[in-house]
C-alpha cells in the first residue's frame, strides 16, 4: 500500500515536470525591447485671443481759430497782433460757434500795413482800433464766386454802413480778382488764405480805412432859429399864436398922430378963411 502511494506521488511529480518543460519550450522568445523614442519638446499653447477694444470715434474738431490760420499762412503778423489786442479774435470765434451764418475776413498783409502813412495806427485810441479791425470782418460766409451778386454796401462787424460811417462796397468782380472800396481805400482781394464752407479768409493788398475814422466829415447843418420865449404876462393876457398877435400900443400911437395932423389942418384952414373974409 505504501509502495502504491509512493509510486503515485512519483508519477504526479514526473507529469508535473514534463508539463513544465513542454510549456517552457512551446513559449516563443520574448521580443527585444523597442528603442526609446524621445518625446517631442513641449510647445506652449498660444495665449487666448483677447478681443480688441472698439475703435474710438475721432474727436470733434475744436473751434476754428482765425489767428492760428493766419499764423500758419504767415505774412499777417501785424493783423494778428491787432486781432488779439482788440479781442476781435475772441468775438469772431464766438460768432463762428454760436451762429450758422459763418464769417468772411479780409486780412491785410504785413506789406499792406507798411504802406500806411506814418503814425496812422498810433493816432487811433483803443476803441477806434477795435472798430478798424471789426471793419475787416463780415458776419456771413461769402464764397469768392458770390461777390458778383452781393448787395452793396456790405454789412461789417463795425456796425453802421451808411455813407459817412463804415461803407464797404464791391466795385468790380472777375474770376481772377475782386475789388472793394471804403470811400477812402480801394483794395483788391489778392488770394484765398482759407475756406471751409463756414469761414473764408481773403488776403487784401491794403488796410481798409473806414470813412468814419479817416474821412472828411460834411459840415453840420446850421441850427434852426429859436422862437422868442413868451413872458408870463403875455400868457395871462393873450393865448393867441405869436403870428396873430398885434402890437396895440403901436396902433394907438399911429391913431394919435393922425388926429393931431387933422387938427392942425383944420386950424390952419379956419385961419386962412378968416383972412380972406377980412381982406374983402
Amino acid at each position: 500500500m505504501a509502495m502504491k502511494q509512493y509510486f503515485f506521488c512519483f508519477s504526479l511529480l514526473l507529469l508535473s515536470l514534463l508539463h513544465s518543460t513542454t510549456t517552457t519550450i512551446a513559449q516563443p522568445a520574448a521580443a527585444p525591447a523597442a528603442p526609446t523614442v524621445p518625446s517631442p519638446p513641449t510647445v506652449p499653447s498660444p495665449p487666448a485671443i483677447v478681443p480688441a477694444p472698439p475703435a474710438l470715434a475721432p474727436a470733434p474738431p475744436g473751434p476754428t481759430n482765425v489767428t492760428k490760420i493766419l499764423e500758419k499762412a504767415s505774412g499777417f503778423s501785424l493783423f494778428i497782433r491787432l486781432l488779439k489786442a482788440t479781442s476781435a479774435d475772441d468775438q469772431i470765434t464766438h460768432q463762428l460757434n454760436d451762429t450758422n451764418n459763418g464769417m468772411t475776413i479780409f486780412a491785410p498783409s504785413d506789406s499792406a500795413f507798411s504802406s500806411l502813412s506814418s503814425g496812422t495806427l498810433n493816432s487811433l485810441n483803443d476803441q477806434q482800433k477795435a472798430a478798424l479791425i471789426q471793419f475787416h470782418a463780415i458776419p456771413n460766409y461769402i464764397p469768392i464766386s458770390q461777390f458778383q451778386t452781393v448787395s452793396n454796401p456790405l454789412r461789417t462787424n463795425a456796425g453802421d454802413n451808411s455813407r459817412y460811417k463804415y461803407p464797404l462796397n464791391v466795385t468790380s468782380y472777375s474770376t481772377s480778382s475782386v475789388n472793394i472800396s471804403t470811400g477812402i481805400t480801394n483794395a483788391s482781394v489778392t488770394g484765398t488764405v482759407y475756406t471751409d464752407g463756414q469761414l473764408a479768409v481773403y488776403q487784401v493788398d491794403k488796410v481798409l480805412l473806414p470813412y468814419d475814422l479817416f474821412g472828411v466829415k460834411p459840415p453840420a447843418p446850421a441850427p434852426s432859429p429859436s422862437k422868442p420865449k413868451k413872458s408870463k404876462a403875455d400868457d395871462s393876457v393873450d393865448d393867441s399864436p405869436d403870428d396873430a398877435k398885434v402890437d396895440t400900443s403901436a396902433a394907438m400911437s399911429a391913431m394919435s398922430m393922425q388926429t393931431h395932423v387933422m387938427v392942425v389942418v383944420v386950424f390952419y384952414g379956419v385961419i386962412a378963411t378968416a383972412s380972406a373974409i377980412f381982406c374983402l
